[in-house]
């Protein structure tokens, strides 16, 4: 498929007050054979997601000890990891700690899952991803862990004002840039 042609599709799939906000972009380079282009995502003219550029105001996290001392993000900790973490202790842990080890023990697995869908999104080529977004449901897109299916999915206007604040919690497990679109869906809203 053409970008032209893409471009076309995928704005046709936007909320309808993002429009003239979030602009599919391109570059090419004509005479280089072996270097595709690059493809980003802006809003309100600004580059917000490409990789390749330095000048990001989205954080990109380079190690698991980044994400584990990252003081923004939030963490929701639910009764059964707590409980799960009382049964390996035995018991023998105060109430306050137990917490601390429950939030240590996902942070570590979210960490491992950020940096793949992270690694995964500066290897994949905007335009297979894009036209794979257009061929899935969007809630596959949705529950997805590739960062720009789920950022295309969240300013699909299939998704719903209902669905966008029902997955207020989900959201803080995902990537800072999925975040960033979540906002800018909701200040729609």
């Amino acid at each position: 498929m053409s970008w032209s042609k893409l471009k076309k599709e995928l704005e046709s799939f936007l909320c309808p007050a993002l429009i003239g906000r979030v602009e599919y972009r391109a570059t090419s380079y004509r005479y280089l054979l072996d270097k595709s282009g690059i493809c980003y995502i802006a809003v309100d003219k600004k580059n917000v997601l490409n990789m390749s550029d330095p000048n990001n105001s989205i954080r990109w996290y380079q190690t698991e000890q980044e994400i584990k001392s990252d003081s923004t993000l939030e963490i929701p900790i639910s009764n059964e990891e707590i409980e799960a973490v009382r049964q390996d202790t035995k018991g023998t842990v105060p109430e306050d700690r137990l917490i601390v080890i429950a939030r240590s023990r996902k942070i570590s697995v979210l960490a491992k899952e950020l940096l793949t869908a992270q690694a995964t999104l500066t290897k994949s080529n905007f335009v297979v991803v894009a036209t794979k977004y257009l061929s899935t449901s969007i809630d596959e897109n949705l529950e997805s862990n590739d960062i720009l299916l789920n950022v295309l999915a969240l300013i699909d206007r299939r998704v719903g004002k209902k669905r966008i604040l029902n997955m207020s919690e989900k959201i803080k497990l995902k990537h800072p840039i999925v975040q960033y679109f979540y906002e800018l869906r909701r200040s729609t809203l």
